[in-house]
């Protein structure tokens, strides 16, 4: 049965409406993008640094931090990082699905270990009521730009779950963003602490297209730490008790980066889903469109035959 003028009218104003909200959508989901960007290049001269400080500070201590040191693995504590919200694409999904790959290639090496986890996000506490998880942890993830203050409590709860050997070794499931079209999920081991492992993540901050990379390129800027010869530093308490303090906060910036990460991955995901939603609700339009024309078109026709005909009837 066709559609009548006035059903298809009401399709094409609930499709117009659908696809102002989408675009609406997306130029918001584009500004926070570009705003958790700028937050994660400006926090990275800082992190290495910190991170050149770091180095040279523990080839002069005999003395490790005890976040340095490498000891038994019994238990180990996954953390996985989602978002709160949903409208993002296959942003969640993926970072499941990348977890679920894990856990089954490695299955055998974590036979002899105990697993313990923690969800980051409300999507990862769902996925984690799902698949039955026992969560050690959990912690919602909804601030639209990722600050210190949001990654404290996460960080603290795996610092000191370290510390009182709740667990021997974290590894982290989250999203890497690489561009504003690209997003990868990615496994990584934050603890023990690696400061090789942490520049490798911070160095990823840069992005590889986009605004940011043009101006990183046109301006010659270069985020990596500088090898040294000599560096002489006057510590105190010690350099024992600054090296333990240094290497906390290491982990507290990884952690943070992180996020940071994944927080622009999710903006970057829902702008293209809510893109690809205004391109769809647009070819839906144009279809619904032209079969309005042609319905509203046959029913003129129709009436213009039936006047046609009871003038002749008359005659």
């Amino acid at each position: 049965m066709a559609e009548s003028v006035q059903h298809l009218k009401k399709r094409l104003k609930s499709v117009a409406n659908i696809n102002k909200i989408t675009k609406a959508m997306e130029m918001v989901a584009a500004t926070k993008m570009r705003k958790s960007q700028e937050i994660a290049l400006a926090s990275r001269p800082y992190a290495f640094v910190a991170l050149d400080l770091l180095a040279h500070i523990r080839e002069g201590d005999e003395k490790s931090s005890v976040f340095l040191k490498q000891r038994p693995v019994k238990k180990v504590l996954f953390v996985i990082i989602s978002s709160d919200k949903g409208l993002a694409g296959s942003f969640n999904s993926s970072v499941f699905r990348k977890f679920e790959q894990h856990m089954q290639r490695d299955q055998e090496k974590y036979l002899s270990e105990e697993k313990l986890y923690m969800a980051v996000g409300q999507k990862a506490i769902q996925y984690a009521a799902r698949k039955v998880l026992p969560l050690s942890r959990q912690f919602l993830n909804d601030a639209d730009h990722v600050e210190p203050g949001n990654v404290s409590p996460v960080a603290d709860a795996i610092i000191q779950g370290y510390l009182k050997n709740e667990w021997d070794r974290v590894v982290v499931v989250s999203m890497h963003f690489r561009s504003a079209l690209r997003q990868e999920p990615h496994v990584r081991r934050i603890l023990p602490v690696d400061f090789g492992h942490i520049k490798e993540i911070i160095g990823e901050l840069v992005p590889e297209t986009g605004k940011f990379a043009e101006l990183i390129k046109e301006n010659n800027i270069d985020f990596t730490a500088k090898e040294k010869t000599t560096a002489e530093y006057v510590i105190e308490p010690s350099p024992a008790v600054v090296l333990d303090k240094l290497a906390e906060h290491l982990l507290f910036m990884q952690i943070y980066h992180l996020m940071l990460e994944a927080n622009a991955a999710e903006h970057s995901a829902r702008r293209m889903a809510m893109k690809t939603a205004s391109d769809n609700a647009n070819d839906l339009g144009e279809a619904l469109n032209l079969q309005y024309n042609k319905v509203r078109q046959a029913s003129i026709t129709n009436q213009i035959i039936e006047i046609s005909a009871g003038t002749e009837a008359q005659t």
